[in-house]
């Protein structure tokens, strides 16, 4: 299903009213959803719609024998702790988690009450679960990431960068799970010959100040990694980097799709349909504990070709023929 069918589904569902939705004399279960993200991000509006319609192919319907409580936290970390208290207090069978922050915020919250994941680079580092095949305690779901990944991205922009000198990673230490793949990229710029510059960012100004700073010299290009607070502030990257011109490349797909230059990685709107199956499982009396941790299963190339062409950039004919997708 297209991803406007998705937000037009989740739409038409959340505008219905409570009293409309509900059926007298059933037992209706209550599911919470914690986004990292804002709620007018049409990316994470696709993917708790495909979450929604994995449930409604497993047969809980909203307002017939299920409820969702939805709270988005806008990439704002303080929020996000709020929201996970908020949620808990409503005393949910199982809560959805999108990402790091938001994980982390529900698992101090609450030990008790079921959490499944959709999103997480590095569930075992940040202390989520004690392992992926037996996670242990009350949490469990899908990842997004691991750890090579990182050096293809550094391959990937020298790929369609040959020129490039210095690399910028761009994160936000407070939302993003970046201790697993500094260490990937250093060994992937020792190899590639290029200098790896660590930008830590907290603000726009911030961010605007970090790029500013790369572009001063020549050569110089921009990780950008998994962290909800970028993918909040996506705009202003891509409005940064045509304006002084420096080659990035994006943790997933989608980035590329809306103008960034190369994107690769999982899908999200996948593992976040995967975490229905969980989440169903649970209600009919499974325990997080015995669900492992699964891994995600494809991962995607797209470039910008219009981008690489503002930059003065040529796609080599390798590159093209690896791509899943060429954004003209």
């Amino acid at each position: 299903m297209r991803r406007r069918e998705f937000i037009g589904l989740l739409g038409a569902t959340a505008a219905l009213p409570v009293t409309a939705r509900a059926q007298q004399g059933g037992s209706v279960r209550r599911v919470g959803i914690l986004m990292g993200a804002g709620e007018s991000d049409p990316e994470h509006q696709s993917r708790v719609a495909a979450f929604r319609l994995g449930l409604e192919d497993l047969k809980w319907m909203d307002g017939s024998n299920i409820r969702f409580d939805i709270r988005w936290g806008a990439g704002d970390a303080t929020r996000v702790t709020a929201l996970a208290t908020e949620l808990v207090s409503l005393a949910p069978d199982v809560i959805m988690g999108s990402n790091t922050p938001t994980v982390r915020a529900l698992k101090k919250a609450t030990q008790t009450i079921p959490i499944v994941f959709a999103g997480l680079a590095d569930p075992i580092g940040d202390g989520i679960v004690a392992s992926l095949a037996r996670p242990g305690g009350n949490i469990t779901g899908f990842s997004s990431y691991n750890a090579p990944i990182a050096g293809k991205w550094l391959q990937l922009l020298k790929d369609i960068s040959p020129g490039l000198t210095r690399v910028g990673v761009i994160y936000n230490p407070d939302t993003s799970p970046y201790s697993i793949f500094l260490p990937e990229l250093a060994a992937a710029a020792s190899t590639a010959g290029v200098e790896l510059i660590r930008n830590t960012v907290h603000s726009p100004a911030t961010l605007e100040t970090a790029m500013t700073t790369l572009a001063k010299e020549p050569g110089a290009g921009c990780v950008f990694l998994p962290d909800v607070f970028l993918v909040f502030n996506r705009r202003l990257i891509y409005d940064l980097a045509a304006r002084y011109r420096l080659p990035s490349v994006y943790c997933a797909p989608f980035f590329a799709a809306e103008g960034g230059l190369i994107g690769y990685g999982p899908s999200f709107v996948d593992p976040f349909r995967q975490a229905a199956s969980y989440v169903d499982r649970i209600l009919r009396g499974a325990k997080p504990a015995e669900l492992p941790v699964q891994a995600p299963t494809r991962l995607q190339l797209v470039i910008n070709t219009k981008t690489a062409k503002s930059l003065g950039l040529t796609i080599p004919p390798a590159l093209r023929d690896f791509a899943d997708e060429l954004v003209e």
